[in-house]
């Protein structure tokens, strides 16, 4: 469980209200509401902070197999992605429809997992009126049902307090560890486990060219010239049901788990098939979530090359990976072992910088000397001011920026004081964040 966030699963049928709850939770409009079941697209997970506590939600709607009877084998599939990677299922149950024969079918799938589910009944929109029918959901056997509104938003606070209590304690521990912790991501037979193998020399995993052979994801311990990595891999999902488009979507909650437990994230592209829009949406949750990014582009020696086929490559992948420019690329093999010990150096370097402080004295000179370099700018007579920069964490490395208005500091300035930052101290590999605060001239 270290160091990531739990991962909390809506199941229910269609029509329930899931994607209402999620935009409840998170408090954004992401997924679509329409009448139409099976109508949520996309936006699969979320991460959402409540109280002090924070998980990552996971909406399960949107999974449609080819089935005869496929509200049930909907709801299956959906329970089974839950099952896998949640640590809390939140079964979402509608009090106006009451009962229905596939909730009690679900119960029981759930019921055998051994996993932590909390039974949630959504319509209750007036809790004197409604609150006897819920009683009827006792019958499922999994527990008490908690009355909400998800439209209304009542009984969300209660829900959450049962959905928390199965989170797992963070134990003192944790920080100790040292190691840098690698997720290596990527579509499914990209050659991630090839390359995992390569790298501890023995075939740990078993891979074969079946797409989403690998089992559950196994932390993998690498020693290597006296230094420990850990690498987590991301785990494909049997496929017992043929669902094709849904494997991308398990895959993409899956990459997300792996990722919110890694420093460092190895993007493995295939270099036949060139970089897609599936490798950007990959590099987007790690881009999102801070982690330093290497993109490891594999079966490079299947390639024919000229002398302009690293600069060709290297061009289309700084463009697709536009928002990322600070991610190094590697080209290797994971079948004949090219530059894997580069890979080391380079998560060594990545690794350094992720976790790199600068003196705050250090940092106010670059920023004066930009400042001189670059005016800031001014909108309607008024001038941004640049008071005063300090980093406050690392992980990536987080800045923050006093400035007299909030409003003049454009995007484009953060970006200009970033790259100057970067001119001095390279960051190679980590992307850094910055917080802009507002002062009163008074307080200088």
């Amino acid at each position: 469980m270290k160091g990531r966030k739990p991962i909390v699963a809506v199941v229910g049928r269609p029509n329930v209200g899931k994607s209402t709850l999620f935009n409840a939770l998170v408090g954004q409009k992401i997924a679509i509401v329409k009448d139409t079941p099976g109508i949520t697209r996309d936006r699969l997970y979320a991460d959402v902070s409540w109280l002090n506590k924070n998980f990552t939600l996971i909406d399960t709607g949107g999974i449609e197999p080819d089935s005869k009877d496929i509200i049930l084998s909907q709801m299956r599939a959906q329970a089974e992605i839950a099952m896998e990677t949640a640590d809390v299922i939140i079964f979402l149950v509608d009090v106006k429809q009451g009962l229905v024969d596939a909730d009690a079918k679900v119960a029981d799938m759930l019921r055998r997992c051994h996993k932590p589910v909390v039974l949630v009944v959504n319509k209750v929109d007036n809790f004197e009126k409604h609150l006897a029918d819920t009683y009827e959901f006792y019958n499922l056997g999994i527990g008490d049902p908690h009355p909400i509104s998800a439209v209304n938003r009542l009984g969300i606070g209660d829900m959450l307090e049962a959905v928390a209590e199965y989170f797992p304690e963070e134990s003192e521990g944790d920080e100790e560890d040292e190691r840098p912790r690698i997720a290596i991501v990527g579509k499914p037979n990209v050659g991630k486990s090839s390359l995992i193998n390569k790298l501890l020399g023995e075939n740990r995993l078993i891979v074969s060219d079946i797409a989403g052979t690998t089992r559950d994801a196994v932390d993998t311990e690498i020693k290597r010239n006296g230094k420990e990595y850990v690498f987590i891999d991301t785990a494909g999902l049997r496929r017992k049901n043929k669902i094709k488009e849904d494997l991308e979507k398990y895959m993409i909650v899956r990459t997300v788990s792996a990722v919110e437990r890694a420093d460092i994230v190895v993007l493995v592209i295939d270099a036949e098939e060139g970089v897609t829009e599936q490798d950007a949406k990959i590099a987007g949750i790690a881009h999102e979530r801070g982690k330093a990014v290497i993109i490891a582009v594999n079966k490079w020696d299947a390639v024919e090359k000229d002398d302009k086929t690293i600069y060709r490559f290297t061009e289309k992948v700084r463009n697709v990976l536009s928002y990322m420019p600070y991610a190094e690329i590697l080209f290797v093999s994971a079948l004949t072992g090219q530059r894997l010990n580069k890979l080391f150096e380079t998560i060594d370097m990545v690794s350094e910088n992720h976790a790199m402080r600068i003196a705050t004295g250090v940092l106010n000179e670059i920023m004066t000397e930009a400042v001189a370099m670059q005016q800031p700018p001014t909108d309607k007579g008024k001038r941004l001011r640049l008071y005063y920069i300090t980093q406050v964490s690392v992980k990536p490395p987080t800045f923050v920026i006093f400035v007299n208005d909030k409003e003049l500091m454009h995007f484009s300035y953060t970006r200009y004081i970033e790259n100057q930052i970067r001119e001095t101290f390279g960051f190679r590999g980590t992307p850094l964040r910055f917080i802009i605060r507002e002062r009163n001239e008074k307080e200088q």
